[in-house]
């Protein structure tokens, strides 16, 4: 068993190692997940002109760049990686708006002003997250009231199955919660968390938050031939959303 301070530690060393591989262009479009919806065709940020917003886990900066060009007023971006933070000043050098890179895990949250934001998200990061509650917490305190939390994330569901002589088959059980340390995750040692669907439901619920919107659709594109073998695939895509999608925002208390 590792201490929550043991597993971010591990995690933050990992990430520094494979930040490389997270380097990629330039998002014309905010994407979700492998075959998510995209921001385009869910309208869950709305207009970011002047907004002021929050990515925790901005990992390369790809994202707060998206935010950038769209007109964002202000951007505060979080990471537990130095590598990945220092990519995320390189993407976002081009631009004059106030860019604030903070280098701290999300269960913390060192330097992030509370009921500053009107947006806040986080693209395939708060999974990572070795204490769910600390970090909701953490994120409902950033927003102003009526401010709009939005995530993704790997769908519970789909890390339990996998691929195996042409059929999916459950590797482990989905009521056992936990977390694993693996020894090779791109070549590395990482721990990763298993949480139910209603662990992220549940948890916004207790943090304060009001769910809008649960997402689990799949856009697969036709040509997609990919290996069904694959973590990701088509194939897998089509029996179970290889994603997870939540839209909740956090209550106007000045409202009655």
């Amino acid at each position: 068993m590792f201490k929550e301070e043991e597993r971010i530690k591990i995690n933050k060393d990992a990430w520094n190692i494979v930040a490389p591989q997270f380097f990629e262009g330039s998002f014309t479009n905010l994407e979700y997940g492998m075959y998510a919806p995209s921001e385009e065709e869910l309208n869950f940020l709305g207009d970011l002109k002047g907004k002021v917003i929050l990515e925790v886990g901005c990992g390369s900066g790809h994202t707060l760049e998206y935010m950038a060009r769209a007109g964002a007023g202000e951007l505060f971006g979080v990471d537990l990686s130095t590598a990945q933070l220092e990519s995320a000043k390189k993407v976002n050098s081009q631009f004059n708006i106030p860019i604030t890179l903070i280098e701290s895990p999300m269960e913390e949250l060192k330097g992030v002003p509370r009921n500053y934001f009107d947006i806040a998200i986080s693209i395939y990061a708060l999974g990572w997250t070795v204490n769910l509650s600390k970090t909701l917490s953490n994120i409902f305190d950033a927003l102003k009231p009526g401010g709009v939390f939005v995530f993704s994330w790997e769908h519970p569901v789909h890390s339990l199955l996998e691929y195996r002589d042409g059929k999916l088959v459950f590797k482990r059980s989905y009521v056992e919660e936990g977390y694993e340390k693996h020894e090779s995750w791109r070549t590395v040692s990482i721990v990763m968390h298993y949480r139910k669907l209603s662990t992220y439901i549940n948890g916004l619920i207790k943090a304060g938050f009001i769910i809008d919107q649960v997402v689990e659709e799949t856009r697969i594109p036709e040509n997609d031939t990919g290996e069904p073998n694959q973590w990701y695939s088509a194939e897998k895509a089509r029996t179970l959303p290889p994603d997870l999608i939540i839209k909740s925002h956090k209550p106007d208390f000045n409202i009655g």
